[in-house]
């Protein structure tokens, strides 16, 4: 396999698609040994099959406001692969969104939801709508006007989608009931679901703690843990706010959160009281990070600027991707980090990547470190069609043997001769060579 041959013609066909071909690239270039060891894959062309969706589906979204005047959305749903089960990924409301970053994020989620081992593909949908500032009606006829054209392309046993930024359990049963009505069916179409209607418990915290959890075995190796440990958490949605208090459990102590304009300092750690006046503010829709700091004494406010300047012993990126850029890995490094685990979907640049594997920095790639929020969908999937409930232990005792499973698959295809795992090139092995080996039973379909 020749990776820049592959990458060249990618880029061919995929032009200025800027966060697709980054992660096309790390993919590819993790798989090349085994790829090249097993020739029978390129035979089959797996390479070409899997780095292209199976579809592309783009739509208008009209709705109305308060006010009564009409806007128009795009609204997207990229269906990439459903090797090993229906097509599963999240939806993202945020005017960020664009075509790159959903199939980047579908990508992704094909080799992140191979690792959970449970049976589900990879997808990703959303649209460039901004819920932010937003009245609940006006959410609420956004969602029924999307679902108007995504309900064609989904069910429980075809494309399952789930929640993600900008997307929680508000949007989440505005779409469902919309759903139910068009096909006039009760099924586990959505996950992210209220708990009173087909949910899971511990969803909205589940991929915050499967970070943690993955970190955790991380550290295991160096006969460390989080207790007594400082932590660097970034962002503040539900990745963030469940790594903190998974985090926190542990032993360790979270020292900030961030936001678009700055972030939190907080030498006396975030815990307690301090969550649940975050989740207060979060709910009204409010600024998160500036009220915090006028609440708690113990808080500093540091506008323009990123957490990673703070010299903590973990960092958990959990806010979107990019973030964390060469410049941040170095301050991180510089400053004694140990552990890097990301809780958002690739939120650190191949620069900082490779940084940290140079330094032997202990770095869980999101695929495999952001699988719990996936995982727990998978999981009320399975709750959903046998109609059941688990227990909120049951479910976080299913999760955490979960991400068990998946740093074991790490370690087993990412170890090298020195005894350096190498968890980028762990998880994707490990994610490639069972949706490959399944592409191949399955024929060229």
């Amino acid at each position: 396999m020749n990776v820049e041959k592959i990458m060249q013609e990618v880029e061919r066909k995929n032009p200025g698609e800027v966060e697709y071909l980054q992660a096309v690239r790390e993919v590819l270039e993790s798989i090349e040994e085994v790829v090249n060891e097993n020739p029978h894959f390129e035979t089959a062309g797996i390479i070409e099959r899997i780095i292209d969706p199976d579809r592309v589906l783009t739509f208008k979204v009209p709705w109305v406001d308060d006010k009564g005047k009409v806007h128009v959305n795009r609204g997207f749903r990229v269906q990439f692969n459903n090797a090993i089960g229906p097509y599963k990924g999240g939806l993202r409301f945020h005017p960020s969104v664009n075509l790159s970053i959903l199939k980047f994020l579908g990508f992704e989620q094909i080799f992140k939801n191979s690792l959970t081992t449970l049976p589900m593909g990879g997808g990703k949908g959303g649209s460039d709508f901004d819920p932010k500032g937003k009245s609940d009606n006006e959410i609420m006829r956004f969602c029924q006007a999307f679902m108007l054209e995504l309900w064609k392309l989904i069910g429980p046993s075809t494309d399952v989608p789930a929640g993600d930024i900008g997307v929680g359990g508000r949007e989440i049963g505005y779409m469902y009931g919309m759903y139910k009505k068009l096909a006039s069916e009760n099924t586990g179409v959505l996950t992210g679901k209220g708990i009173n209607w087909g949910g899971s418990l511990i969803r909205p915290e589940a991929t915050g703690f499967g970070n943690v959890y993955f970190a955790k075995e991380m550290l295991k190796t160096k006969n460390k843990d989080f207790n007594g440990k400082l932590v660097a958490v970034s962002g503040f949605g539900n990745v963030a706010w469940g790594a903190i208090t998974k985090a926190t459990e542990l032993g360790a102590k979270v020292v900030t959160i961030s936001g678009p304009d700055g972030y939190i300092y907080d030498p006396e750690g975030i815990s307690g009281a301090k969550i649940d006046y975050l989740l207060e503010l979060r709910a009204s829709n409010q600024d998160i990070v500036k009220p915090y700091s006028y609440e708690f004494p113990s808080a500093q406010f540091i506008p323009g600027k990123k957490p990673w300047e703070v010299k903590v012993d973990i960092a958990l990126p959990c806010a979107t991707q990019n973030e964390l850029d060469k410049n941040d890995a170095q301050m991180l490094i510089k400053n004694g980090c140990v552990c890097v685990s990301e809780g958002a979907n690739m939120p650190c640049t191949p620069e900082a990547v490779e940084l940290f594997l140079e330094n032997k920095v202990l770095f869980g790639p999101g695929k495999a470190a952001n699988a719990g929020g996936v995982a727990t969908s998978g999981l009320e999937m399975t709750q959903n069609s046998m109609k059941l409930s688990w227990t909120r232990e049951e479910v976080d005792e299913k999760l955490h043997h979960i991400m068990c499973s998946i740093h074991e698959a790490c370690v087993k295809h990412g170890k090298d001769d020195d005894g350096f795992v190498n968890y980028v090139k762990g998880a994707n092995v490990a994610g490639f060579l069972k949706v490959a080996n399944a592409m191949l039973d399955q024929g060229i379909v």
